[in-house]
């Protein structure tokens, strides 16, 4: 996790310092003395993941400072004075309240705590990029990850969408799928078959492989699929 500290105290300092380096996963990008250097910075650069902020700066406060960034990272307080601690956690992205002086220990429990709300946020931003929809198949409602879908075959009027889990089969057509498909992942590669680029394990031939299954290359299809798999 890349840090920051924003504390204009140099002893402070020194002790964030020296308990940031004893712990492998934490990397320190930059320290700041004042909060509007740190602003600057911060708005500039979207890698930052931890803020390790003292509450009381010579241009403005810290819980003003949070308020000013766009996209605030998880913050950790180090201050001495407790008496901000009710008020600074009604800010979402506070994630521990550090009173000086503080023990290593205690430094280490709020990274672990910095580190689970990261996870969360990332796990969730993951699921978000997750689209799904529902298809209606015998008269009920399944729910399908489109990035699960390992090929879709066609054959006359009825579509086929094949998972690792699911084979789903009712009257669609080829066409309709292209409009639903994630693009530069999905590629027709037959009249009859789109399949997902990202589960090929490997092309012999005019026959492409995707996990298991066999799936024939079209002669006009070749070209695109080659391209969207970099090849």
């Amino acid at each position: 996790m890349n840090c920051i500290i924003i504390e204009d105290e140099i002893p402070a300092q020194r002790i964030l310092k020296s308990f940031i380096n004893k712990i492998p996963s934490l990397t320190l990008v930059n320290t700041f003395k004042a909060a509007i250097e740190a602003n600057s910075f911060l708005n500039a650069n979207n890698n930052i993941d931890v803020v390790f902020l003292d509450i009381n700066l010579p241009d403005m406060s810290g819980l003003d400072f949070i308020k000013t960034i766009k996209n605030p990272p998880a913050i950790i307080i180090t201050t001495a004075y407790p008496d901000y601690a009710v008020s600074s956690f009604e800010l979402d992205t506070i994630v521990d309240y550090l009173v000086k002086p503080f023990s290593f220990n205690r430094f280490l429990k709020a990274i672990n705590k910095a580190k689970s709300r990261i996870e969360t946020v990332k796990s969730s931003i993951v699921e978000d990029t997750e689209e799904t929809i529902f298809l209606n198949v015998d008269k009920t409602l399944h729910k399908l990850t489109l990035n699960a879908i390992l090929f879709i075959e066609s054959d006359r009027n009825y579509i086929t969408v094949v998972t690792e889990t699911q084979k789903l089969s009712y009257i669609d057509s080829l066409k309709n799928w292209t409009a639903k498909l994630p693009e530069n992942q999905f590629v027709q590669v037959h009249k009859s078959y789109i399949i997902n680029s990202k589960f090929v394990d490997k092309i012999s031939g005019n026959t492409i492989y995707v996990r298991a299954n066999k799936i024939p290359i079209g002669r006009t299809y070749k070209q695109e699929l080659l391209k969207v798999l970099g090849v």
